[in-house]
């Protein structure tokens, strides 16, 4: 061995084994501070661009989750106001069948009237309260709501809007002012006799009240039937959002139980290291002795 002042390989090597040491150690501490073993595409590439794909795609589930349970929203509203017509229907009915009574005078057939027009105007009112985030429905004329159901954006779910509204395809009731009103025969018509009296006004208004009542739960049922579409399709979503976060954190994650083990035994070599080097910084002193 040469003993010289201008050169000492032990403390070289010990700086080496030093410097090594505090390099590892600070890996394993950024690995126990984000939790990640794959944090940038240094310590990866391959990894990290595949996680990188992973979370793109997990990004747009989540976009399109939320507009699924803005459409599901969109649909319980229509449907919670659908059913509130249905009921109305109901009591429109039980007024027009007191009304298609012959022995009641004309004064209890007003009286009917008048709260059969609060009901129907009730129906008006629950068609236009059934409006979410500018959609609705049951409005005459709505458009169907159509929702993005995939990632890739190709894959939509439709539900038909459904018209509730007063003299619309489905609420067949009549819409006039006075909709127990007696109807004179027409003189032009020659050998008919189109007249009626209230209470068969009141009649023929049963048969329409019957065909909107059924009209009314077909539209419910579609409503539903486009609901549940929406609510399996937000799960199916969910499932495949789950997976997908198992599987970044399968590529990225770091076990932190192995990590802290390694912290604590590069802990104990840094030190080790740092005794090393400063033994080997004092040896070139040993010279000293030669000269005294």
């Amino acid at each position: 061995m040469v003993n010289n002042v201008n050169t000492n390989p032990g403390a070289l090597i010990a700086l080496q084994n030093l410097t090594r040491i505090s390099e590892q150690l600070e890996e394993t501490q950024r690995r126990v501070s984000t939790g990640l073993e794959v944090s940038s595409a240094s310590d990866n590439p391959a990894l990290f661009a595949l996680a990188q794909k992973q979370r793109a795609e997990l990004g747009s589930i989540e976009a399109v989750q939320q507009g699924l349970r803005i459409g599901t929203s969109t649909v319980d509203v229509a449907l919670a106001a659908g059913e509130s017509i249905s009921d109305v229907l109901v009591e429109m009915r039980a007024i027009a069948s007191q009304a298609a009574d012959p022995t009641l005078s004309d004064a209890e057939v007003d009286l009917l009237e008048d709260q059969y027009v609060v009901l129907r105007d009730q129906l008006t009112r629950l068609v236009d309260t059934a409006e979410i985030g500018g959609r609705n429905l049951l409005a005459s004329g709505a458009a169907d709501l159509q929702v993005v159901a995939g990632p890739d954006g190709a894959t939509t779910i439709t539900v038909a809007a459904q018209d509730l509204s007063v003299g619309g395809a489905n609420v067949t009731v009549s819409a006039a002012a006075n909709p127990f009103a007696a109807v004179a025969d027409d003189p032009a018509t020659m050998g008919v006799d189109e007249s009626m009296t209230r209470a068969e006004v009141a009649q023929a208004e049963i048969t329409a009240i019957e065909a909107s009542i059924d009209n009314v739960s077909n539209a419910l049922g579609a409503l539903g039937g486009g609901g549940s579409s929406l609510e399996l399709q937000n799960r199916i979503l969910t499932r495949v959002s789950d997976a997908l976060e198992i599987s970044i954190g399968n590529l990225v994650d770091a076990d932190l139980a192995r990590e802290s083990s390694r912290l604590q035994a590069l802990q104990v070599q840094q030190q080790l290291a740092i005794q090393t080097l400063s033994i080997a910084n004092a040896a070139p002193n040993a010279i000293l002795a030669l000269f005294a």
